[in-house]
C-alpha cells in the first residue's frame, strides 16, 4: 500500500498589519457599549420624612397619620396635642419634655407619648389613664426598634392603645 497523504487546504493568515486595526475597532465598539450601559447620574432622593426636624415631623406627619389611623378604627372625637409639658407623673421627674397627648370620649381616655429628647430615635415612654384619672404608670415605648419610621410610630401607638382594649374588644 502506498502512503497517501491528503493535501491540507492552505491556511489563511491575516497579516499583522491588518489584525491590529480590526482589534482596535472591536475594542472601540466594546467601549462604546460599556458607556451606553454605564449608570447615569443618580437623581438625589428626597429626604425621608423621618429626617425632618423633630417638631416638623411630629406636627406635619405623625399627628395627621395617627388621627387618620384612629379615625379608621372609629375614634371620632380625638383631640391630639403636641406640647412641651412637665413629666406626666410628678413623682418620677419634674423636667419639661415634648409629649404627644391624646384625649377622646369627652376627655375620659388619655394617652401620652413622651420623647426624652427632640429626636424620634431617642427613648420614648407611654402612659395612659381612663375615666379622667391621672396617669400613674410610665412604660418604655418602642425600645426594640433600631430605626423609627412614621409607619412604625403610628402602628406601635395604635397597637399600644389596642392593648388597653380601648380600640377593639379582643
Amino acid at each position: 500500500m502506498s502512503d497517501e497523504t491528503t493535501p491540507k487546504p492552505p491556511e489563511t493568515e491575516t497579516p499583522v498589519a491588518e489584525a491590529k486595526p480590526a482589534k482596535a475597532k472591536a475594542d472601540a465598539a466594546e467601549g462604546e457599549a460599556k458607556l451606553a450601559k454605564a449608570p447615569r447620574e443618580k437623581k438625589e432622593k428626597a429626604p425621608a420624612l423621618e429626617d425632618k426636624p423633630f417638631r416638623d415631623f411630629i406636627t406635619q406627619d405623625y399627628l395627621p397619620a395617627l388621627t387618620q389611623a384612629l379615625a379608621k378604627l372609629g375614634i371620632q372625637d380625638l383631640d391630639l396635642k403636641f406640647e412641651k409639658r412637665p413629666f406626666p407623673i410628678p413623682e418620677l421627674g419634674d423636667s419639661d419634655y415634648w409629649q404627644v397627648v391624646g384625649h377622646w370620649q369627652s376627655g375620659q381616655r388619655e394617652f401620652i407619648i413622651l420623647f426624652s429628647k427632640e429626636d424620634i430615635q431617642a427613648p420614648k415612654f407611654f402612659c395612659c389613664a381612663d375615666k379622667g384619672a391621672k396617669p400613674s404608670i410610665l412604660e418604655s415605648f418602642m425600645i426594640d426598634e433600631r430605626k423609627i419610621s412614621l409607619d412604625l410610630l403610628v402602628s406601635y401607638t395604635v397597637q399600644r392603645l389596642n392593648g388597653q382594649k380601648w380600640l377593639q374588644r379582643n
